[in-house]
């Protein structure tokens, strides 16, 4: 087992998934676009397949139900040894638990939430399945934000709920905090103001790796889908806000040192 497929600490992002109308063409679309294979998932989640890389499982894409008008998003999984404790505490410190907690089948145990903005989250207990199993490689998740109105709320949350440290990057014109485990960044928080898309509202940000940002960019329009913020170069490296068929956002990064 790899470190990356260790059992996390609670807290750490572990998984991305995705709840699409059409499974079929999404696939197409991510094989096209990171070169992923396709294994099936859970039955108890309904047609839902887990995205491959060289056999290791590093994202899941299932079907929504005809009759539910869920966005069609992205959502980042934050670990924990016990999904019922953490709803509760999720609860207690003024988020929702819209779906769960409850088992799928062998793999683990989990909810879907959201924070007190509104940003929807999961959490997962792993059993069998512990989450991303790749890390680092193109096509694979390398990071996760919160993109929200203000961070300072919402940072006591999220403190509360997993035990995060927090670190302020001090600028006057800049709202951004990562959250720290055993003194090290896992994700980060971005305060936009009125800047946060009137049609998303706050909303966790999945970050996939690409070999060159330009050209997975071009590839997502031949593919089908947008481009929202054109390739841009920031301290984590050349990045590029787009969007798959459906419309779920995601963002492409050529991390820096890579």
């Amino acid at each position: 087992m790899t470190e990356a497929a260790a059992r996390r600490t609670p807290g750490t992002p572990c998984w991305v998934s995705l709840l699409v109308h059409g499974l079929h063409t999404t696939q197409e679309f991510y094989a096209g676009l990171f070169g992923w294979e396709f294994g099936p998932g859970p039955e108890q989640l309904g047609p839902y397949v887990r995205a491959l890389i060289d056999g290791q499982e590093v994202a899941g894409i299932g079907q929504l139900p005809p009759d539910r008008h869920l966005p069609v998003a992205w959502t980042t999984y934050l670990a924990t040894d016990d999904a019922d404790v953490t709803a509760e505490t999720i609860r207690a410190c003024g988020g929702t638990v819209g779906v769960g907690p409850l088992d799928a089948g062998e793999a683990g145990r989990m909810a879907i939430a959201s924070d007190p903005g509104g940003a929807v989250f999961g959490i997962w207990q792993a059993a069998a399945h512990v989450g991303t199993a790749l890390a680092g490689a193109p096509g694979t998740p390398v990071w996760n934000e919160l993109v929200t109105r203000e961070t300072a709320t919402v940072a006591k949350f999220y403190q509360a709920v997993f035990g995060y440290g927090t670190e302020a990057v001090v600028s006057a014109d800049f709202d951004y905090q990562t959250l720290q485990l055993d003194g090290r960044p896992v994700a980060s928080l971005h305060g936009v103001g009125h800047a946060l898309p009137r049609d998303r509202g706050p909303h966790w940000m999945t970050h996939f790796e690409v070999a060159d940002t330009d050209e997975a960019a071009r590839r997502v329009v031949e593919l089908g889908g947008h481009v929202l913020q054109p390739p841009r170069e920031e301290a984590g490296g050349r990045m590029a806000t787009v969007a798959d068929p459906e419309g779920a956002a995601f963002t492409i990064v050529r991390s820096a040192g890579h």
